[in-house]
Protein backbone atom coordinates (compact mmCIF):
# COMPACT_ATOMS: atom_id res chain seq x y z
CA UNK A 1 0.00 0.00 0.00
CA UNK A 2 1.12 3.33 -0.47
CA UNK A 3 1.86 5.52 2.21
CA UNK A 4 1.38 9.39 1.79
CA UNK A 5 3.81 12.04 2.10
CA UNK A 6 3.21 14.24 4.97
CA UNK A 7 2.55 17.68 3.96
CA UNK A 8 3.03 21.16 5.69
CA UNK A 9 -0.24 21.94 5.42
CA UNK A 10 -2.74 23.27 8.21
CA UNK A 11 -6.21 22.80 9.05
CA UNK A 12 -8.45 25.44 8.74
CA UNK A 13 -8.13 28.67 6.59
CA UNK A 14 -4.99 30.12 5.81
CA UNK A 15 -3.96 33.14 8.26
CA UNK A 16 -5.48 36.57 6.50
CA UNK A 17 -8.30 34.68 5.19
CA UNK A 18 -11.82 35.58 5.60
CA UNK A 19 -14.69 33.46 4.23
CA UNK A 20 -17.33 36.69 5.29
CA UNK A 21 -18.23 38.78 1.58
CA UNK A 22 -19.57 41.74 2.73
CA UNK A 23 -21.96 42.40 -0.29
CA UNK A 24 -23.42 38.93 -0.40
CA UNK A 25 -23.82 39.37 3.60
CA UNK A 26 -25.22 42.83 3.38
CA UNK A 27 -27.31 41.47 0.53
CA UNK A 28 -28.49 38.53 2.61
CA UNK A 29 -29.17 41.06 5.36
CA UNK A 30 -31.64 43.51 3.38
CA UNK A 31 -33.57 40.21 2.18
CA UNK A 32 -33.65 39.05 5.24
CA UNK A 33 -34.89 42.52 7.02
CA UNK A 34 -37.08 43.31 4.70
CA UNK A 35 -39.39 39.99 5.02
CA UNK A 36 -39.40 40.25 8.68
CA UNK A 37 -40.51 43.65 8.39
CA UNK A 38 -43.31 42.36 5.76
CA UNK A 39 -44.36 40.17 8.35
CA UNK A 40 -44.54 42.69 11.12
CA UNK A 41 -42.10 40.62 13.28
CA UNK A 42 -39.98 42.06 15.48
CA UNK A 43 -36.24 40.74 16.15
CA UNK A 44 -36.97 39.31 19.28
CA UNK A 45 -40.00 37.63 18.55
CA UNK A 46 -38.25 35.98 15.39
CA UNK A 47 -35.80 35.08 18.11
CA UNK A 48 -38.19 33.09 20.21
CA UNK A 49 -39.82 32.13 17.12
CA UNK A 50 -36.62 29.92 15.38
CA UNK A 51 -34.42 29.57 18.39
CA UNK A 52 -31.59 32.08 16.89
CA UNK A 53 -30.04 34.19 19.07
CA UNK A 54 -31.45 38.22 18.85
CA UNK A 55 -28.20 39.38 18.51
CA UNK A 56 -27.26 37.14 15.99
CA UNK A 57 -30.61 37.67 14.01
CA UNK A 58 -29.36 41.52 14.23
CA UNK A 59 -25.32 41.16 12.93
CA UNK A 60 -27.11 38.78 9.84
CA UNK A 61 -29.33 41.54 8.79
CA UNK A 62 -26.45 44.39 9.19
CA UNK A 63 -24.55 42.13 7.16
CA UNK A 64 -22.08 41.68 9.75
CA UNK A 65 -22.38 37.48 9.57
CA UNK A 66 -23.52 35.89 6.91
CA UNK A 67 -25.91 32.68 8.16
CA UNK A 68 -25.18 29.29 8.00
CA UNK A 69 -27.41 26.74 5.99
CA UNK A 70 -29.09 25.96 9.14
CA UNK A 71 -29.38 29.25 10.54
CA UNK A 72 -31.05 29.81 6.87
CA UNK A 73 -33.49 27.43 7.04
CA UNK A 74 -34.89 28.58 10.71
CA UNK A 75 -34.98 32.10 9.37
CA UNK A 76 -37.05 31.14 6.58
CA UNK A 77 -39.89 28.90 8.28
CA UNK A 78 -39.70 31.50 11.01
CA UNK A 79 -40.32 34.20 8.47
CA UNK A 80 -43.15 31.78 6.51
CA UNK A 81 -41.07 31.65 3.18
CA UNK A 82 -39.03 29.48 1.61
CA UNK A 83 -35.14 29.50 1.67
CA UNK A 84 -34.97 30.73 -1.66
CA UNK A 85 -36.72 33.35 -1.31
CA UNK A 86 -34.21 34.89 0.86
CA UNK A 87 -31.47 33.46 -1.35
CA UNK A 88 -32.77 35.33 -4.64
CA UNK A 89 -31.60 38.59 -4.58
CA UNK A 90 -28.39 37.56 -3.01
CA UNK A 91 -27.96 35.06 -6.00
CA UNK A 92 -28.47 37.56 -8.59
CA UNK A 93 -25.37 39.67 -6.95
CA UNK A 94 -23.33 36.74 -7.00
CA UNK A 95 -23.88 35.69 -10.33
CA UNK A 96 -23.12 39.84 -11.68
CA UNK A 97 -20.16 39.60 -9.72
CA UNK A 98 -18.32 36.68 -10.88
Amino acid sequence: MPVRPKTSLKPGRPKGYSSLDAGIAKAFGEAARGRRLEAGISQEALALETGIERSYISRLERGLSQPTLLALLKLAKGLGCESGELLAPVEKIFKRRR
